[in-house]
């Protein structure tokens, strides 16, 4: 009997979850519906002929499509993909101080993730692939109304002082997206450069639209693959640049700007062996395996990706910033400006104590292999076996003793090309 009330408990329980997660998703797709359903117009100042196109990857578009090419002639849209604690946001900057013809913006799927977070138990996987997608697909259209739908609190007439990290997007903060500021509201990404209120989307959608190119950086699309429909369409000229870094120097880095999330992996450094079949460690391996799978398809150059891919190490640009930064530029088709190589020259030669945790000002030649003072060899031995492939791809070297993994004169970086 005790067995039978044990059985029926856990069914009720397993209900209750499945119910708590199609709930969720219900109303994620509730607010979707309005921007995925061709009969109805975005709200605003959005119309119909710029509404999201959702194709699977072997669609093609409608013939009045290409229509819209001529209106978008030499202009460039670029995404730079990569991992958190990859430098960039550093990276990005290289773009976003391009001056007046870029429009750039700073982790914008970060409202998706939030939105379509479940409980403690993370994103959830299978909704936010084609979400995320679509979401890019959108802005890079300048159409803000897919993402207000993931806004939280939702904007009231196309407001809102809740844009994570609206201060980090040069465009967001210019003179005509300035709007006066309104007593008793607060702004907590609000603009360092001039004091403005609440951010007008249909402002920023103006101001998008009359610049010549646009910039999006993301750390939350985790395969390259899904990203396929948008490379295809023909009204947007997209270059995909995937950052990557050596996975022991982010775990490192993690450890200390994430402190509180990689408690587990601190015990670990300190106290005794690491479980290889933990949880965390197999995460860390997931993310390794994706990094490389969506590498080695970029790589391959398949036709669909023909001159749109480019493959970056971190450390590489450390060492050689306004080199990595010219190449960078040549890929996308969009000439170096003075202001933005000045900007380059200068941060990447900051004080230590410009060269914070989160700063997008580093010294460089120092910050390459900082990291091999902080995690101890029998960390550094983990993720050299979860995550060996990856390295090994990227032209990582494996270290084999604590001795060697301090000797900063041994480099662990192979000097490689990547097409």
């Amino acid at each position: 009997m005790r067995n039978k009330y044990a059985v029926i408990i856990i069914c009720i329980v397993a209900l209750v979850i499945i119910e708590k997660e199609n709930n969720i998703i219900s109303r994620v797709s509730d607010k979707l519906t309005l921007i995925r359903t061709p009969q109805t117009e975005p709200p605003g100042p959005y119309n119909a002929s710029s509404a999201l196109v959702v194709m699977d990857d072997n669609s093609s578009y409608p013939e009045d499509m290409y229509d819209e090419i001529g209106i978008q002639a030499g202009r460039k849209h670029i995404l730079l993909m990569a991992t958190t604690r990859t430098g960039s946001s550093f990276v990005g900057e290289f773009f976003n101080q391009q001056g007046e013809n870029m429009f750039y913006l700073f982790e914008p799927l970060w409202h998706v993730e939030r939105m379509l977070s479940i409980g403690s138990s993370g994103t959830n996987a299978s909704t936010s692939v084609w979400v995320y997608r679509d979401v890019l697909q959108h802005l890079f259209l300048c159409n803000f109304s897919m993402l207000e739908s993931f806004i939280s609190p939702p904007p009231r007439d196309h407001i809102t002082p809740a844009l994570f990290r609206r201060e980090s997007s040069k465009a967001l903060c210019e003179d005509q997206v300035c709007s006066p500021v309104v007593k008793d509201v607060f702004e907590r990404y609000h603009c360092k450069t001039r004091r403005c209120g609440p951010l007008n989307l249909t402002l920023a959608s103006e101001v998008c639209l009359r610049k010549q190119h646009r910039v999006i950086k993301t750390v939350r699309v985790r395969q390259l693959d899904t990203l396929r429909s948008l490379v295809k369409d023909p009204r947007l000229d997209i270059k995909l640049i995937q950052l990557v870094r050596d996975p022991r120097a982010i775990l490192a880095s993690r450890m200390v700007a994430f402190a509180s999330k990689y408690q587990n992996w601190k015990s670990w450094a300190v106290n005794g062996d690491v479980p290889i079949e933990d949880e965390e460690v197999k995460r860390l391996e997931g993310n390794c395996n994706n990094i490389r799978i969506s590498a080695e398809l970029g790589l391959s150059q398949p036709k669909w990706l023909k001159n749109r891919y480019m493959l970056v190490r971190y450390e590489d640009i450390a060492r050689y910033p306004m080199q990595k930064a010219a190449e960078m530029y040549n890929f996308t088709g969009i000439p170096m400006t003075t202001q933005a190589r000045d900007w380059i020259l200068k941060s990447t030669h900051a004080s230590t104590e410009a060269s914070g945790v989160y700063s997008t000002q580093k010294n460089s030649s120092e910050q390459v292999e900082k990291w091999r003072l902080s995690i101890p060899f029998k960390l550094a031995q983990v993720v050299q076996k979860v995550c060996g492939p990856t390295m090994k791809l990227f032209g990582y070297r494996f270290v084999d003793s604590e001795q060697t993994l301090l000797n900063r004169s041994f480099s662990l970086l192979e000097e490689k090309q990547f097409i």
